[in-house]
This record gives C-alpha cells, sequence and structure tokens, in this order.
C-alpha cells in the first residue's frame, strides 16, 4: 500500500492544468449504453474510478477502445458489442457509488439491468432510493434480491420493453440528487412521452450530460436548472464530446496555492463554476483573477494570490450553486491557518468529517458539534503520521502537509488516485518536497 512523505514548508510556483472531471466522465461513460453508434469522450482523466467503469463497461458488453496514449489528455471510444450483458457485478461496483448510472440506461435501452448496492468512500450514508423512486415513476419493476437491484421496462405500445414519460420530484432530506438526476435523465431519454425532473440537480456535471445526449439526438432542457424537461426519443446516435474540466480539482489548486502562501497559474480552470468557492476565499483573503483573454468560463486561465494574514469564514455546504461538498475538507486545511475562528456547517454528507481527527494530530484547533466544525486558526501545523480516510478527507491531509513544519506522512492514498491523477507528480512539478513511497518500507512508528 503506498503512502506520500512531504517534507512541508516548500513555496509552490509554477503553472498547473486542470483534468478533465472524474464526477462528469463517469455519468457520461454510462450513458454511452444509450448509443446506438460510437460515443468519443475526450479529456476523460487516468484514474482509478475510471478505470473500474471502463471494466463495467466491458462487462456489460462495451468496447471502450482509448485512442490517445502517452501523458496529455486523452480520448475513450465506446461501441456496444453485445447487449444482452445486463448485470453489474458487486465485484466491481462496490468499488466506486457512481456504478448505479449504469442502471437508468440499462433499462432504458435493454429494458432491464441488474445493479449491485454501490460502494464507495466512507463519509456516511449515501441510499439509492431516490434513484429508484425516479426510475419507478418511469414505470419501472424494481426488485431486490440478494444485494442486487433489478430493474425491468414495462412493455411499449409497440411490444417492446420501454418506459413511459412522467413528471417526478428527485428532492431528498439533503437537497437533489447529482447521480440520481443523472440516471433517472438519461433513462428519460428513451422513454415513451415526456419527463419532467423536478428538484433536478443544478451542478455543472449534470448539464455536461445533457450536451452530450442532446448531441446524441436526445431532447433534453433545462439542465442546470431545478426543472429538466426530457422528450423521449426512439433511439440515440453517436456523439463526440469533450469532458468539462474538474472544478474539484480546481478549486484543491486553488487552496493548494492558498495555504503554501504560494502565486500560482491555473489552465483549464472552470471558474464558472466555482462561485461560491471564489466568493469564500475572496472573504479569507485568497484573490483569483480571471486571465482577460478568456474565452471560456468553464475552461479559464486563472492565477492565485493569498494576502500574509488569512481571515476566518462561514461556510455551509450546499446543493450547487452554493459551496460544495467536496471542497469542504480542502477549505478545512486552509482555514486551520487564518487568524481566528471559523465556522464549517456540512449540510450534504453531516458524517464528513473523517479528516477533523486526523488534523488535530498535526495540531489543528477543531471542535465538532453534529454537523459543525469550529476551526481556531493555529500558528502553524507540524507534521505527523497521519491516515487517508476518503476521497477528499485525503486532500485536505496532503494541503496540511505542504504547509506544516516537518514530515507528514499519508498513509493509504489509494483514496487520492480515484479523483486526483498523479497528484504527487503534478506538485512536484511545481516544487513541492513530496514523495510517493510504499508504506512497508517506512518505520513502524510511521504507520497509522
Amino acid at each position: 500500500m503506498d503512502a506520500f512523505v512531504i517534507n512541508g514548508r516548500s513555496q509552490l510556483r509554477g503553472e498547473i492544468t486542470v483534468n478533465g472531471s472524474k464526477n462528469a466522465a463517469l455519468p457520461l461513460m454510462a450513458a454511452t449504453i444509450l448509443a446506438s453508434n460510437q460515443v468519443t469522450l475526450r479529456s476523460v482523466p487516468r484514474l482509478a474510478d475510471i478505470r473500474n467503469m471502463q471494466r463495467l463497461l466491458a462487462e456489460l458488453g462495451l468496447d471502450v477502445e482509448e485512442s490517445e496514449a502517452g501523458s496529455g489528455p486523452r480520448s475513450l471510444t465506446f461501441r456496444t458489442l453485445d447487449e444482452s450483458a445486463c448485470h453489474a457485478r458487486y465485484d466491481i461496483v462496490r468499488t466506486m457509488r457512481a456504478s448505479i448510472s449504469v442502471l437508468g440506461p440499462l433499462l432504458a435501452r435493454r429494458g432491464y439491468g441488474r445493479v449491485s448496492m454501490p460502494g464507495g468512500c466512507a463519509i456516511g450514508d449515501r441510499p439509492v432510493d431516490l434513484h429508484l423512486r425516479g426510475l419507478a415513476a418511469l414505470g419501472a419493476e424494481i426488485a431486490l434480491d440478494s444485494g442486487d437491484i433489478i430493474a425491468r421496462a414495462p412493455q411499449g405500445r409497440d411490444g417492446r420493453p420501454r418506459l413511459r414519460g412522467a413528471r417526478l420530484f428527485l428532492g431528498g432530506p439533503f437537497g437533489s440528487t447529482v447521480l440520481g438526476t443523472a440516471n433517472v435523465m438519461s433513462a428519460a431519454t428513451l422513454a415513451e412521452g415526456e419527463t419532467v425532473i423536478e428538484s433536478a440537480a443544478c451542478e455543472p456535471e449534470i448539464v455536461d450530460l445533457a450536451n452530450l445526449l442532446n448531441a446524441m439526438g436526445a431532447r433534453v432542457s433545462g439542465a442546470g436548472t431545478p426543472r429538466i424537461t426530457i422528450e423521449g426519443v426512439r433511439e440515440l446516435g453517436g456523439a463526440d464530446h469533450e469532458v468539462m474540466p474538474d472544478r474539484i480539482e480546481a478549486g484543491t489548486w486553488i487552496m493548494a496555492a492558498a495555504v503554501t502562501n504560494s502565486p500560482l497559474v491555473i489552465h483549464n480552470c472552470p471558474i464558472d463554476a466555482l462561485m461560491a468557492v471564489t466568493e469564500a476565499l475572496k472573504e479569507v483573503g485568497v484573490r483569483v483573477t480571471e486571465a482577460p483573454d478568456t474565452a471560456d468560463p468553464l475552461r479559464a486561465t486563472v492565477e492565485v494570490i493569498s494576502e500574509r494574514t488569512l481571515h476566518p469564514v462561514q461556510i455551509t455546504t450546499q446543493p450547487h450553486p452554493g459551496y460544495p461538498t467536496d471542497l469542504q475538507a480542502q477549505m478545512m486545511a486552509l482555514l486551520c491557518h487564518a487568524d481566528g475562528n471559523s465556522v464549517i456547517t456540512e449540510r450534504i454528507f453531516p458524517q464528513r468529517f473523517l479528516h477533523v481527527a486526523e488534523l488535530s494530530r498535526m495540531g489543528a484547533q477543531l471542535f465538532r458539534q453534529g454537523p459543525t466544525v469550529i476551526v481556531s486558526g493555529v500558528r502553524e501545523l507540524v507534521g505527523a503520521p497521519v491516515m487517508a480516510s476518503d476521497l477528499r478527507a485525503s486532500a485536505s491531509l496532503v494541503l496540511a502537509g505542504l504547509a506544516a513544519r516537518g514530515t507528514t506522512v499519508i498513509n493509504r492514498v489509494y483514496h487520492l488516485d480515484r479523483g486526483y491523477e498523479k497528484m504527487e507528480v503534478k506538485l512536484q512539478a511545481l516544487g513541492a518536497d513530496i514523495e510517493r513511497v510504499d508504506a512497508s518500507d517506512l518505520p513502524a512508528d510511521l504507520h497509522r
């Protein structure tokens, strides 16, 4: 098992380019099941979750061809070879929650899907009941058997299995569901009649999926708003689509610059999708300025400049366009260095605070009460052996280690490989003293 060894207090300097979005790419890949012709996705990141989705789609009868090798942006081309394979097995699905995204496309295109209950990060319960409620509203018969979700489409007017358009509400106790919206929206593209999704997720990744579906011949309108309308069509064709940049990766690089008080230039930054983040950072004392010649605010070049003294702030995570839960842990690492008391409240996944105990081992002053953490800024963090517990918590520990005095050892960094492509290599290029090592080679006192 790999670990990171970070010698802190190196200033970062230079330029970095944001990869294609993992959270966008996974539902986009699942949607290729709907296509009758080949679909090419460009700027697909090289991540563990992407590899697992490739494996899953191959088991579901798709040929996946990588059309560009090397270290630059790559393209994946998908072709359906066998429509009889409809079982997404536990062996693959347990590795990532986004596997549930294949259920809607399977149901719409093949009339049947069997998908194991998904896994993913240990950040609290993330049930799929809203997915199933939405698909059931489209006429699907839903059953559970041996840990698998089994879904069947009703008989259409032509005697073949086909979903039926409906008006449905996808709101839940913590707001809208991003993957649930993606699943139902994808399924509704081939349904008979019109589907209206109320309380749909407004995230940019949903807009990106709608853009792909429309390029394939779907009729989706309203993506990016709480009401999405889908006019069902008989068939979807092929398409060529570029995955949007990863706003969470971009936010992580911005905060890496801020926590180390480093000037940094970031290319391919989806600044238009990060307004809640940049507004919060402005209060903290971090300026993110957009290049004046930027043509596309979803693919901008920005520069990050921090004030010498960081200011406390109050943050509450919310569905988009609010502050994203996936940047909560990184903001906490930054606010450990603010001059005063900050308040972070988690409204999406109230148990998403596994990084609190690990940051505390590095000298952070954190007090948790239910879904809220009070962050009292300290003079400095001190390197220590810590353990990564989930993807974004891992990123927060890297940021803390970059700024800390001394050496930080982060164990179980396989979580990071699910969402950041060669993070240590990119940070090394910016001047960070960070190394990936085999954890078994470390002294016993550096294990967690």
